[in-house]
């Protein structure tokens, strides 16, 4: 199993990019949200880090983003509860996934959490900068002052540019995203 991770700007289109592969995709938002619909054990540990902050399960987006703006400094408390939950998923999907060819990682903070291995296909997702602003624009529960917070906590553009192998333009239109994904796939089949 040989991993082809996405990394780019919040907006750049890594989950649309991840889903053309056709290969099993790990998508740590998703992960993310499902946990906090689903996931008891972890609203206990939120509600009693944050007990004035956190009121019923599931878990309230809105609620967690209060948190957030209160102190900077939350979000990385937050990610401490977390990242170890959504690694252990991560694991998991590897053992289901050991038998394919290649597996996909959308994961936001890939490089930041040094989750990149020797051998991992890193794929930097380009896009423009006002596509990327209106697609942000299109989103619920997210505003400037979050976008920054998060770009914050995240290595510059220029970096994880240099760190990939591979440079996919998007442009968001399907056909011409399917064939930058295949030119990909076929450079590292070989």
């Amino acid at each position: 199993m040989r991993r082809i991770a996405l990394v780019g700007d919040i907006g750049s289109g890594k989950t649309f990019i991840s889903n053309l592969f056709r290969y099993p995709v790990f998508n740590a938002d998703l992960v993310v949200s499902n946990l906090y619909k689903k996931d008891k054990f972890l609203f206990k540990k939120i509600k009693k880090r944050f007990p004035d902050k956190v009121r019923n399960f599931p878990l309230k987006k809105e609620e967690l983003l209060k948190i957030i703006f209160q102190n900077k400094k939350n979000l990385y408390a937050l990610g401490k509860i977390i990242h170890p939950i959504v690694r252990k998923k991560m694991e998991n999907f590897f053992k289901t996934n050991k038998e394919k060819k290649f597996v996909v990682l959308d994961v936001p903070l890939y490089l930041e959490n040094r989750l990149n291995k020797k051998k991992d296909v890193i794929i930097f997702v380009e896009a423009n900068k006002k596509k990327i602003k209106q697609k942000l624009n299109k989103r619920k529960n997210i505003n400037s002052k979050l976008i920054n917070i998060l770009r914050r906590n995240q290595l510059p553009i220029n970096l994880k540019r240099k760190k990939s192998t591979y440079i996919i333009k998007n442009n968001f239109i399907r056909n011409t995203a399917k064939k930058n994904v295949k030119l990909i796939l076929k450079k590292i089949s070989k």
